[in-house]
């Protein structure tokens, strides 16, 4: 090799050693500036810092700011007031996990506090906020619900729980979806049982959301291919009963009559008392 090119390439490998250098000398001086960054400060210092960053919408930095509070100064009272501080920064900044870990540890720490309900709250509500739609698995929806519950059965009474059953309906509605979502599925690949399955569940626990008369069309609907009529017109006399004017019972009927079945109409009561009784026994009990 030239003499020339072994200089240039001596001179290139003692370059490259020198910037490796400045770069492992600068990531030390990181460091240390980091550690230094630490300053021992009063409590309402560093309480009102923070809140003044929740203020400002900087929520972020203020779980971070409450967080240190917790951090230099444990066993005060202030910690005991940034811990939650700290969730409900996370829960506006739609960092939910974070969120509902700072609430639950104050709970497990606090059990007893007056401030127990909205740590509670905060919890399901955040798990209610990163509910999917229901083509997904509904693993968060269950969980939300289970908050929600939590909430409404220990503080009844309180103003959370009033919002809290709101937003339970709302879960009910998104397991009842899914359900429903399923259950189609089912039906239309063959798989009845399954899918009678699926429905029947949407009526038994779920009989309260706008699922309902859709599930037993659908019913209906599986009945009639497996060739079992009388339970095909027992669940549309249920419906019938229920939802009159609805498409739904509408399409029951029609599917039936085409299919040589006699529907009960309006009056099945009085034509026969035992009809609806019977049917919700023995398809739904």
């Amino acid at each position: 090799m030239p003499r020339g090119q072994e200089l240039l390439n001596a001179t290139r490998l003692i370059l490259i050693i020198s910037l490796s250098a400045l770069v492992l000398a600068g990531c030390q001086g990181n460091r240390n500036r980091a550690e230094l960054a630490y300053v021992a400060r009063p409590v309402e210092t560093l309480y009102n810092n923070a809140f003044r960053e929740l203020e400002r919408r900087r929520y972020t930095q203020a779980a971070a700011l409450f967080d240190e509070v917790e951090r230099q100064h444990p066993f005060s009272e202030w910690a005991r007031r940034s811990m939650l501080m700290a969730a409900f920064a996370n829960y506006q900044a739609t960092r939910y996990e974070q969120a509902i870990a700072n609430a639950e540890r104050f709970i497990a720490l606090h059990p007893g506090s007056s401030s127990a309900p909205y740590a509670y709250y905060l919890i399901a509500i955040s798990h209610y906020e990163r509910i999917y739609d229901v083509g997904r698995d509904q693993s968060t929806t269950q969980a939300a619900y289970d908050a929600l519950q939590q909430v409404v059965r220990r503080f009844p009474d309180s103003p959370y729980a009033r919002d809290a059953r709101l937003k339970i309906d709302m879960t009910r509605d998104h397991l009842a979806g899914k359900d429903m979502d399923v259950g189609r599925w089912y039906l239309r690949n063959g798989f009845h049982l399954a899918a009678i399955g699926r429905f029947q569940n949407v009526v038994r626990e779920y009989g309260t959301t706008s699922h309902v008369p859709e599930a037993l069309h659908r019913l209906v609907e599986a009945y009639v291919a497996m060739g079992v009529a009388e339970e095909a017109r027992q669940v549309a006399a249920v419906l019938g009963h229920n939802f009159p004017g609805s498409a739904w019972y509408q399409d029951s009927y029609t599917l039936l009559t085409s299919r040589g079945i006699d529907v009960p109409g309006e009056g099945i009561e009085e034509s026969d008392p035992g009809l609806l009784r019977r049917a919700m026994s023995r398809i739904f009990g």
